[in-house]
């Protein structure tokens, strides 16, 4: 595919009563992606018409189960360049939602078919312990994210 499209997007930072970040770990075994392994919050891209925040609850009860009424204000802002799974190169401008869900059981239900073959787990992190992933994390300034936002230190 040779142009490059644009995709919004809105992205969750969920966390728990312990302030520990929600992130799914991605593993694609076919496809543009095949081989790619990486860590990354809840979202995706707007639908055609919706907004952030009207995306920001869609992907949420899509991807953990979590129904929400408003995400509340944007905390961060980020454009970024990508592949995405099936090849298409795209522009995206992401918008980054605090979501506190204390108790949160993640669950598969509203996951796509895409989605099953590529999530193949998730986890709650602390600041140390994403700190030391060896494994790749998508934004990679999560953490400046979490700290301009108050949460973390």
């Amino acid at each position: 595919m040779s142009s490059t499209i644009d995709r919004p997007a809105a992205r969750l930072l969920v966390l728990d009563g312990e302030d520990r970040l929600l992130l799914f770990r991605f593993a694609y075994a076919e496809g543009a992606l095949a081989g790619n392994v990486f860590w990354a919050p809840p979202g995706g891209g707007l639908e055609s018409g919706e907004t952030y925040e009207a995306a920001a609850c869609r992907e949420l009860l899509e991807e953990t189960g979590l129904r929400i009424a408003h995400p509340g204000p944007a905390v961060a802002r980020r454009e970024v360049s990508f592949t995405m799974p099936d090849g298409q190169r795209v522009r995206s401008r992401e918008f980054y939602f605090l979501v506190r869900a204390p108790g949160l059981v993640v669950s598969s239900a509203g996951w796509s078919d895409d989605e099953r073959k590529a999530l193949v787990h998730h986890a709650w992190w602390t600041r140390d312990a994403l700190a030391s992933l060896a494994e790749q994390v998508w934004p990679e300034d999560i953490v400046v994210m979490l700290t301009e936002a108050g949460v973390w230190r």
